[in-house]
């Protein structure tokens, strides 16, 4: 009877353990050294807050230059795949919009590729940086 019971309780955590998907791939923090932009986002709860903008209320991230306040908002999100998503960002001031994918190719880097719409601008030294179409990140530690 103990045999029996132990079986099925150990082959019930192994369905269990192995039900269970990664769903911390689209939460992340994630940093492009080059151009000193970050990516922050949470494309299952959609619960990011970008810092001083708080009247943008809750959304699925952001990108941020360092160093400013200025920012891309994601407006909204589809996770396509366990390592793919398609984004709607748009500027802090509403008037430049673009749709993006966004590829995790392993643990710890992600593509943002622009589709279509605006080019990625950023704030930098006085004047704006345009970003190229496809943008490489590295993940860097939660908090």
């Amino acid at each position: 009877m103990k045999k029996t019971f132990f079986t099925f309780v150990w082959l019930w955590w192994t369905v269990v353990l192995c039900a269970q998907t990664d769903s911390t791939a689209f939460r992340a923090h994630l940093y492009n050294q080059e151009y000193q932009v970050a990516l922050r986002i949470n494309l299952y709860e959609q619960d990011i807050t970008v810092p001083g903008q708080e009247v943008f209320g809750q959304m699925a991230g952001y990108l941020s230059k360092e160093g400013t306040s200025y920012c891309w908002l994601i407006v909204s999100a589809d996770m396509e795949s366990e390592t793919r998503a398609r984004l709607v960002m748009s500027n802090d001031y509403g008037s430049e919009d673009l749709e993006a994918e966004l590829t995790r190719q392993n643990d710890s880097i992600y593509v943002l590729k622009r589709l279509n719409g605006s080019v990625l601008k950023v704030p930098n030294k006085g004047k704006w940086q345009k970003l190229p179409t496809i943008l490489h990140f590295k993940r860097k530690k939660m908090r």
